[in-house]
């Protein structure tokens, strides 16, 4: 569906628990979600026909809501049968699935606590989110201007709509300066995450990754961590400055979107795709499958408990 815009694209999606056609799946102009950015979504890859790390999003999903100070009308349990739908009746194997809630348009302004709370899923068939013979070679990434906020001033452990928009403006103008990505600083100067991802580096065989307080500890990103640790190798979450990034020898970013990508450049920084950021490539793709062997099920799912608890 290249090319298509995503309005005109046919299929079916659920919405507030009945499944509608493509183009019926629509809100009025003067949504509450629309004007004050109040919803939540998740990002989620089918591999053969199985979401992975599906109930960790639905949880997440409910979770983000919350945080939103709205409650999800349907359960984890419903949210869980109807992506299970949305996949069967659009006879999608591999796909991207996309949950989302939202205000409606009840009320018009910032207080809303009479509107409805929505929910609909959609699902596409997506590739690889960059381009594949620029990701095995490692991706080039800018660095942002925006940086994450502090946690005191937004609601930065939900999955929340608004907290996306200097991701679009930073990734916008990363492409327009000819990068894959832009990577993104915190609110005090130290290196934080990608538009849609989180970042690893590897020093002296041992794997680095900022810790995450102003922003999401994204499900991939513990599953990573897992399938390293199995591996044997060193994780060290921690404050990290941009300038130390002169010393690491390779980077790779994490996320549904983004799977385990290389990196090769960040800004003035350079790094080469090496056998950890191979290993741990590899080791996602092995367990995303629906028939992944025993220790590769074993260490994404530690990943899994680690963001239960979490």
């Amino acid at each position: 569906m290249a090319g298509v815009p995503f309005d005109q694209m046919t299929g079916k999606i659920w919405y507030n628990g009945e499944v509608v056609d493509w183009a019926d799946a629509t809100v009025h102009a003067l949504t509450h979600g629309l004007h004050y950015a109040s919803s939540v979504f998740e990002g989620e890859r089918a591999y053969g026909g199985v979401i992975f790390k599906s109930r960790e999003h639905s949880e997440r999903l409910h979770k983000s809501a919350g945080v939103l100070d709205f409650k999800i009308p349907f359960s984890v349990d419903e949210i869980e049968a109807a992506k299970r739908q949305v996949l069967e009746i659009n006879g999608f194997s591999d796909a991207y699935v996309r949950p989302f809630a939202w205000r409606g348009s009840e009320m018009m302004g910032v207080s809303a606590q009479a509107n409805r709370i929505n929910l609909a899923i959609a699902a596409w068939q997506w590739p690889s989110y960059f381009d594949p013979e620029e990701r095995l070679k490692g991706i080039r990434l800018d660095i942002a201007d925006y940086r994450r906020p502090d946690p005191r001033t937004a609601p930065v452990h939900s999955k929340a709509a608004g907290l996306y928009m200097i991701c679009t403006i930073s990734k916008h103008a990363a492409e327009a300066k000819g990068y894959a990505d832009a990577m993104m600083l915190d609110w005090q100067g130290r290196v934080a995450e990608c538009t849609g991802a989180n970042i690893f580096f590897v020093a002296d065989g041992v794997i680095h990754t900022p810790i995450a307080d102003c922003f999401l500890d994204g499900i991939t990103r513990r599953v990573a961590i897992a399938l390293a640790k199995a591996r044997g190798y060193e994780i060290v979450e921690r404050r990290i400055m941009p300038e130390e990034m002169a010393g690491f020898s390779e980077c790779f970013i994490t996320g549904t979107a983004a799977e385990v990508t290389p990196v090769s450049e960040i800004g003035p920084y350079s790094f080469t795709p090496g056998e950890i950021t191979k290993t741990v490539m590899e080791d996602y793709m092995v367990a995303v499958q629906p028939q992944a062997d025993a220790p590769a099920r074993a260490a994404a799912q530690a990943g899994a408990e680690a963001t239960a608890t979490a």
